[in-house]
Order: C-alpha cells, then structure tokens, then sequence
C-alpha cells in the first residue's frame, strides 16, 4: 500500500492531499516522540504489566508502587508475523465504543480522499506500521500513545489522563497537552 506519490511521479493539480499527509505523518511522528518523553516521566514502558479492560474503557500498566489507569482507545492492531494492520472499528473482538478513534481517522480519510486509511486491513511491516500510527495519532490529536505488546500482535492505543495510585491510596493525575 503506497500513501505517498515518489518525486519523479507527476502529480495532477487535483491531487494536492499527499503533501498534506506528508505534514501529517511529520507532524504525528513529532507528537509520538513527544508525547513518549513525556509520559516516561511516571513510568510509561517500564510497568511489570499491563491490562486493558473493554468495558470500562481503561488501560492499567501496574508498577511495584503505583498503578497507573487512564481512559483509553484502540486503533488498530498490528502483527508483525503476518505482516498486517488490522483498524480496530473492523475488529469484531473490538467493542464499538473502543474504536471511535479508529473511526475518527476512517471518517477523516473518507472526508479527505485518502482512501488508502479507510481499508480495514492492511498490508503492513514495522515502517508502515509506524506510518499508520503516526497519521492516527496526528488526526485524533491524541494525548498518549502506547504499543501494547501481546502474543502475536501489537495493540496500538491511545490513551487520555493518567491517574497514578501509589501503594498508600494517594493519586495524582498527569495530563498531557501538546500545542
């Protein structure tokens, strides 16, 4: 799947949309790496564990001292051994009200013409995988971003506020906002 036209590639005056999903992309992986520095400041890739319960809408990453919850989505998962990308709102695993994210970037690649993003599946390796990240995380400005590890596939999440719990009951919220 291409997303983007090669330079040597005429582009038609009508086709002015991949420069801006090539904005997009620069912008979305400028905001992982962003957010990434700082959610590590209360632990975020480090828990001993991690949970996510559907029907409460929560991701929970455990640590020795503290839990850390905050209100999550799923985009997407990937498997990196069948080498494919799979948007959650085409999971039928996935309950609707934890894909509104997924249909978020759906709709807006509906709206923009980019009908590369509205295929529920995916060819995908690590590189495209990342672009598909990258592009969600910048169209649904997203406040965390976590690549789940699991069995045979990666669960690409979104994430809101964090609620640390420390061990003695004390809680403390982490809310990270990007300009």
């Amino acid at each position: 799947m291409r997303f983007f036209k090669r330079a040597d590639e005429p582009s038609p005056a009508q086709d002015a949309e991949p420069a801006d999903l090539s904005t997009l992309l620069l912008q979305g992986e400028d905001m992982i790496e962003q957010l990434a520095r700082a959610h590590v400041s209360w632990g975020l890739g480090s828990a001993d564990r991690w949970g996510l319960d559907q029907r409460t809408g929560l991701i929970t990453w455990t640590f020795p001292d503290k839990t850390a919850t905050a209100p999550a989505q799923i985009l997407a998962s990937f498997s990196p051994s069948s080498g494919s990308w799979l948007w959650a709102w085409a999971n039928e695993s996935i309950l609707p009200e934890m894909s509104r994210d997924a249909r978020g970037v759906r709709e807006w690649a509906e709206a923009h013409g980019h009908h590369g993003l509205t295929r529920p599946e995916v060819d995908a390796d690590e590189q495209v995988a990342a672009t598909l990240a990258a592009l969600a995380v910048r169209i649904t400005r997203a406040a965390g971003f976590y690549r789940a590890p699991g069995g045979n596939s990666v669960a690409i999440i979104t994430f809101g506020p964090v609620t640390l719990t420390a061990v003695d009951g004390t809680t403390s919220t982490v809310n990270i906002a990007l300009d």
